[in-house]
């Protein structure tokens, strides 16, 4: 077992090798301040069934530390990366891991074309290459460029003299990385020897970029809350390789600490397409919609699929469902969203079938109208089985599996114009719709820091068959239908059609809106509900 290596010029490096020696290789590269234990967690995930290899990079860790600053350059650390690989795998290609500065030489290796079959496959994490860099400064917006100056501030700080390694060794910038990140405070001593990362590489190579594609499969791992790399400057690798996917994640810059899991797996998933099976990044979003048999339900399926997004369609009548899937080209499944065990069910086969939906869509639901004291126990049971614990069921079949996954989604929870305003007559009904309304914003709270939006979508009057479905409490069968028909004809007077709430419901994901009222009646009546309360149940009380 390989435990150092002797660099070109002289230095050790510490090199660790963990897990199945015959299993596949990774190599991890670590960037700055930090040194190979930053790999310590996707260790712990890979070594069950992979040779895993760190090292601390020159400067780093247990590693020795050059003295002049010219052997800092990215060429050097290619090298010591090279002279690693050759050590621990020098009869096959290896899968390359790498962070920040990390990814910075291992780009520099990718991109060599001499190399090439010593690779299996790159997976960067916030860290461009620095022609990467240097180009996009020539192609980016003003805007972008602005954007990106403002989390890039460090980088002209650290080229100075004195004041930065004083920032170091007084525990100042220590503490509030820490503080900031959630990180450990990183070794004075690797922190103040890699500045000289910035003052060596930061200058010829970023103003004159080279164009050096690789032929590598590459992925790239973008934190959306990345506090130094942008998503713009993340994107800058498109064109500098002939397999690329990128895979924007929630998060932070310190990913390989805070969501090991999501690192390892992103490298389990590159591996298996470099081994034949499908790309570690699909082309497409997958989408669950319930209630999809029809109105709502379907529309929205049509749109996600207009937008390209494979839909899966649920609905209690699978005849329906399936001429949705038909209409959308994606799947149909029976469910009964009333029923926890269905729904749980139906969620595992959609994750092993079609994988875990990006977004989730409950939408199915029951119309149900008439006085508090004429409606039954069997009818509220009813009501609350399919308007709400359908809802909550959604929620926890694939919210789980959304978070475990760790790339972010959204929840649209279908509530109602009726959660906000109330109606002498819609006691059950807008009661499962304002529990909706409820849960949907406490959700929203809960998943902000796993990525996942929530949205209350929150209809008024909208022509859909829920209205020739509807209870009408109290009422015999014969005196029931006639007052179906005339909410029907109502709301089919009201010309708000399904195909606009689906529009609605589309931008309100794309916004990440926390509550997303629909038609002209939803949107007054949410702002009188919040500026005169008392005007609202004046005319409920009227109805």
């Amino acid at each position: 077992m390989v435990e150092e290596i002797r660099t070109s010029d002289g230095l050790r490096l510490a090199v660790r090798e963990h897990g199945d020696p015959a299993g596949p290789t990774v190599v991890a590269v670590h960037g700055y301040p930090d040194d190979r234990h930053v790999w310590d967690g996707v260790v712990d995930d890979l070594a069950a069934d992979h040779h895993v290899v760190t090292y601390d990079m020159r400067g780093a860790g247990e590693s020795d530390a050059p003295r002049r600053r010219d052997a800092y350059r990215v060429d050097r650390l290619a090298a010591d990366l090279a002279a690693v690989i050759d050590a621990v795998s020098p009869d096959a290609p290896v899968h390359l891991l790498a962070h920040d500065w990390g990814s910075v030489q291992s780009w520099h290796l990718v991109t060599d074309p001499d190399f090439r079959e010593r690779l299996a496959s790159f997976t960067s994490i916030s860290g461009p290459c620095l022609d990467h860099i240097g180009r996009w400064f020539r192609t980016a917006s003003a805007r972008e460029r602005r954007r990106q100056a403002r989390k890039s501030w460090y980088i002209s700080f650290f080229r100075l003299p004195v004041l930065p390694v004083l920032a170091w060794r007084s525990g100042i910038f220590g503490a509030a990385l820490a503080r900031r990140e959630g990180v450990a405070r990183p070794s004075v001593r690797t922190a103040v020897n890699g500045l000289e990362l910035y003052r060596a590489n930061i200058g010829d190579r970023v103003r004159s970029p080279q164009r050096r594609v690789t032929r590598v499969p590459v992925q790239v791992i973008a934190p959306r809350g990345d506090a130094y790399v942008g998503p713009s400057l993340a994107r800058s690798a498109e064109g500098f390789a002939d397999r690329l996917w990128v895979r924007e994640v929630p998060g932070r810059h310190w990913l390989p600490l805070t969501r090991p899991d999501v690192v390892a797996r992103a490298v389990r998933e590159i591996e298996a397409h470099v081994a034949g099976g499908p790309e570690p990044v699909r082309a497409r979003q997958v989408v669950v919609v319930t209630g999809a048999g029809s109105g709502i339900g379907r529309e929205t399926a049509k749109a996600f699929a207009a937008k390209g997004a494979f839909v899966v369609g649920a609905d209690v009548d699978l005849a329906a469902a399936s001429e949705t899937a038909v209409a959308t080209g994606g799947a149909a499944y029976e469910v009964d969203v009333a029923d926890a065990r269905a729904v749980e069910k139906f969620a595992a086969e959609v994750a092993q079938e079609h994988g875990v939906p990006d977004v989730v869509v409950n939408n199915a639901g029951i119309g149900m109208a008439g006085p508090f004291t004429a409606t039954t126990e069997e009818e509220w049971r009813r009501i609350v089985d399919v308007n709400l614990w359908g809802v909550v069921h959604g929620c926890r079949a694939f919210v789980p599996r959304m978070r475990e996954r760790g790339e972010g989604g959204h929840v649209v929870n279908v509530a109602s114009a009726a959660a906000f305003l109330p109606h002498r007559s819609m006691s059950a009904y807008a009661t499962t719709k304002a529990a909706v309304l409820a849960l949907s914003q406490s959700l929203r709270a809960e998943l902000a820091d796993e990525g996942i939006g929530v949205t209350a979508l929150c209809p008024g009057f909208v022509h859909t068959g829920i209205t020739a479905t509807a209870r009408f409490a109290g009422q015999d069968p014969e005196t029931e239908q006639r007052s179906r028909d005339a909410a029907t004809a109502a709301y089919r007077r009201r010309g708000y059609t399904p195909d606009r709430v689906a529009r609605k419901l589309l931008r309100a994901v794309e916004k990440d809106l926390a509550v997303a009222p629909v038609t002209a009646e939803a949107h007054m009546g949410l702002l009188a509900s919040r500026l005169t309360p008392r005007l609202v149940r004046a005319v409920a009380r009227r109805g």
